[in-house]
This record gives structure tokens, C-alpha cells and sequence, in this order.
């Protein structure tokens, strides 16, 4: 199975934006934290705001952040919405042009293993992404600075800077 560039950064995103709750990110926050081009992310950015997973606001304290739960996220589902097709072999395109077809199993063979990974995928949220307890190793690899809230829980927010 192949998951493309542009859904592995709409993933980088959001996980980004799940570790940064705190503060607005911008595409040149996370691009740097990723070492990924700002043009790359910006089709991204607004696909996966015209979609409702970020919310985006134009202007000088502009930004972005989740409009929803990381763990109402799901990666099965975001995955079969980013991805443009699963053809994985000429079979399983429209039209295809595969002599032995009519009597080759192997699109249902494929099928069945596809349909496997995006009903695994689909078991996960983006909440399950970062290993549980290592948020904040997360966050620091990505250099977002750590702050503790009134009952001592790390949070993620956002280098000034």
C-alpha cells in the first residue's frame, strides 16, 4: 500500500497542530519544525481547512489550529478523503487495459488487502498517533517550547520566534 507525499503532510499537520494547543500555527511554523518546503504545505493547509479538520484565520495574530478533537479524528477516514485513488495495480483503474483480467484474481486479491489496511488504519484517531506520555517529546523534537498548566500537565506551545 502507498500513501502519498501530500497525505503524509496533511498528517505532519495535523499531528503538529495536536501538539500545539495553545497558540495559532503558521504554515512557516511547522514547515520549519518538519525541514518541508512552505509551498508544499500551503495546498495542504487549505485542503484540510476546506475539509473541517483546521480552522484558519487570515492576518497578523492568523494561524491555524484543529477545529476538531484529535481524538475525533480518525485516520482511516482522513486517509480514504486525501488519498485520490487506491488503484494499486492497472486492473484496478476504469480502464485498464490488462489482457488476462477476466481471469486474473489479482484486483480481488489487492482489494482484499486494501480494504484490510484502511479498515486497520480506521481503528486509530490522531489522539493514538504520539506514543501516550511522550507528548512532550514530541513537541520538543518539533521545537515547541513545554509549559505546565495550574494542575501540572505539560502543554505544548509554540516558540516565540
Amino acid at each position: 500500500m502507498h500513501i502519498t507525499r501530500y497525505t503524509d503532510y496533511s498528517l505532519r499537520v495535523l499531528i503538529y497542530l495536536s501538539l500545539n494547543t495553545e497558540k495559532r500555527s503558521t504554515i512557516k511554523d511547522i514547515a520549519d519544525s518538519y525541514g518541508i518546503s512552505k509551498n508544499h504545505l500551503m495546498k495542504v493547509v487549505h485542503n484540510l481547512n476546506k475539509c473541517g479538520y483546521i480552522e484558519t484565520l487570515r492576518g497578523k495574530k492568523g494561524g491555524m489550529r484543529l477545529s476538531k478533537k484529535p481524538e475525533n479524528i480518525n485516520v482511516g477516514k482522513l486517509v480514504l478523503e486525501l488519498e485520490p485513488d487506491f488503484n494499486l495495480v492497472e486492473c484496478f483503474s476504469h480502464n485498464g487495459n490488462c489482457a488476462i483480467t477476466p481471469v486474473c484474481e489479482l484486483k480481488s486479491i489487492l482489494g482484499s488487502a486494501l480494504s484490510e489496511f484502511i479498515k486497520k488504519l480506521s481503528e486509530y484517531t490522531l489522539a493514538d498517533v504520539i506514543v501516550k506520555g511522550d507528548e512532550g517529546k514530541a513537541a520538543e523534537i518539533l521545537g515547541l517550547s513545554l509549559d505546565n498548566d495550574s494542575d501540572g500537565k505539560v502543554i505544548p506551545i509554540s516558540n516565540v520566534g
